[in-house]
């Protein structure tokens, strides 16, 4: 048997999400408004036993004078931001102070908090930063893209190992280790990572992380669904004419997210009011939203500008499915560096169709660019976003095609600071005139990957100048940036903008040094 062997590890705790650990202590604490962000008691630690204290809870709630906030502070630590402990030195620059912050972003095994919705990992980790403690899925990816110019090989291989380890664990990766987040992924980058971590330690990486890969591949394939007819889905599958298979984001709960618990009830119950729509089925949309990471985005909604019309797992995302035919890839390759042609075959074959499908059912001829499929109403959605460029990241768009959509990106998405995401102004963080690292790197490299190099460094030029800019100003580097007016600092969303910052720092050094 081969594949990687995780050391022995003992969890601190078993793998309950604190809303249903705590009830109605939680549910009661998430409507209080004690806290402006509601992932902060999600992410709180037990002074002792949970039994315990929601014992305590229970007998205490109905005296008079009974004061929860109180009660919280006697019963639980409240976690902290993490920033307080970097000064930035703003005479030095931009890339020497990403590199002392990737100390400060690094979590230790030892050092990992037992108890709370925490689930520990082995090895060491890099997080993103402030609210956000705990390692990312998607953002990882872009995170070692820095770690690489950094030389922090060791780092690189660590988190790969954290991600294996989790995919043994569960059977999937989540979108953090947090408990809350066990019930959905985030965009599958770990084929990606395996890659990425390949490039430096050679093709036997690919062989070793070929069991965790398969695992990966079955969890967005599971194909048990009760039905086979076209335009039907089960859970993150989605079949289509002719035998065509595709996939959505979706959450295995229908319920509030324990991170954003008041939020989503509110949400839930204007959509009900306005629309007649079900709560669950309103929470598992924002829930499906929250595993592509765009959350939140005009992208999920039927009216752009309206959150309650949010209907995600309708919808087939381009980029997601472009990241399942770099799976499939991957393990093709795989395959046949352990000498198994038939495996191997099978999944060029997988690859092969998937093209013909993202060709099908992603390219609107009428606008000239890559967009989402609506698969209730088997037509595109009406959102132009950046995650057209997924197929010029992945060399799966045509040379025509690629013209048409260099002009597109910038007429419709290039802006002072770099790229704007989509072109609605919604107030969801996910849109205009937001621009995100991750997103920035997705296009520049597609268009290099089509010879666009004067596109591309305008591109580049325009992004590094607005972080280094907020970086002199500031001296922080943040999760997201206004970049249509560079003066002013991102906004939306369901929490402030965020410094750290993982996949932006990692972005920023692989462009910096001109990389493709």
């Amino acid at each position: 048997m081969y594949g990687f062997i995780a050391p022995a590890f003992t969890y601190g705790s078993p793998h309950v999400s604190p809303e249903d650990l705590y009830g109605s202590l939680f549910r009661d604490i998430q409507h209080s408004h004690i806290f402006e962000d509601s992932k902060t008691f999600a992410d709180a630690i037990p002074l002792e036993d949970p039994v315990l204290i929601i014992e305590r809870y229970h007998q205490e709630q109905d005296r008079p004078g009974f004061d929860l906030q109180a009660f919280i502070s006697q019963n639980f630590r409240m976690p902290a931001h993490i920033k307080s402990t970097f000064e930035a030195d703003k005479s030095s620059s931009t890339s020497e102070n990403i590199g002392r912050l990737w100390e400060v972003l690094t979590r230790q095994p030892e050092n990992q908090e037992r108890g709370g919705s925490l689930i520990p990992l082995p090895f060491p980790y890099v997080v993103p930063g402030g609210r956000f403690r705990e390692i990312y899925y998607w953002d990882s990816y872009f995170t070692m893209l820095g770690l690489k110019e950094s030389g922090r090989t060791d780092l690189i291989e660590s988190m790969v190992n954290n991600f294996a380890y989790l995919i043994d664990s569960f059977g999937y990766i989540p979108t953090a280790n947090r408990t809350y987040y066990l019930t959905r992924s985030q965009p599958p980058f770990f084929s990606l990572m395996v890659r990425l971590y390949s490039d430096i330690a050679g093709n036997e990486i690919l062989k070793r992380y070929l069991p965790q890969l398969q695992k990966e591949y079955d969890y967005w394939m599971q194909n048990d669904g009760p039905s086979h007819e076209p335009f039907t889905a089960h859970r993150r599958l989605v079949k289509l004419p002719n035998g065509a298979l595709m996939n959505r984001y979706w959450d295995d709960k229908a319920t509030p997210r324990p991170e954003s618990y008041r939020e989503d009830v509110e949400l839930g119950n204007e959509a009900r009011d306005r629309f007649g729509t079900a709560p669950e089925a309103t929470f598992r949309h924002i829930r499906a939203a929250a595993e592509s990471g765009w959350d939140f985005s005009s992208r999920w909604f039927a009216d752009e500008n309206d959150f309650a019309s949010i209907h995600t797992t309708d919808i087939i995302p381009v980029d997601l499915n472009c990241l399942m035919h770099h799976l499939e890839k991957a393990l093709a390759e795989a395959y046949l560096l352990h000498n198994n042609t038939k495996m191997h075959l099978q999944y060029e074959e997988k690859a092969r169709l998937r093209v013909a499908a993202i060709q099908t059912y992603f390219w609107d001829s009428s606008r000239n660019f890559f967009m989402d499929y609506d698969f209730k109403k088997q037509d595109f959605t009406k959102a132009v976003t950046l995650a057209g460029t997924f197929p010029l990241y992945f060399k799966l768009a045509t040379k025509s095609q690629s013209h048409y959509m260099r002009g597109y990106i910038r007429l419709n998405f290039m802006r002072s600071g770099g790229l704007l995401t989509t072109t609605i102004k919604s107030g969801q963080q996910w849109d205009a005139p937001n621009g995100w690292a991750p997103l920035q790197w997705i296009t520049y490299k597609g268009l290099r990957n089509y010879n666009f190099h004067r596109t591309a460094d305008e591109l580049c030029a325009e992004w590094l100048t607005l972080v280094d800019k907020e970086f002199k100003h500031s001296g922080k580097l943040l999760e997201k940036y206004n970049v249509s007016d560079t003066n002013l600092i991102a906004g939306g969303g369901e929490y402030e903008v965020q410094e750290g910052f993982g996949w932006t720092n990692g972005v920023y050094l692989r462009m910096k040094n001109h990389k493709s």
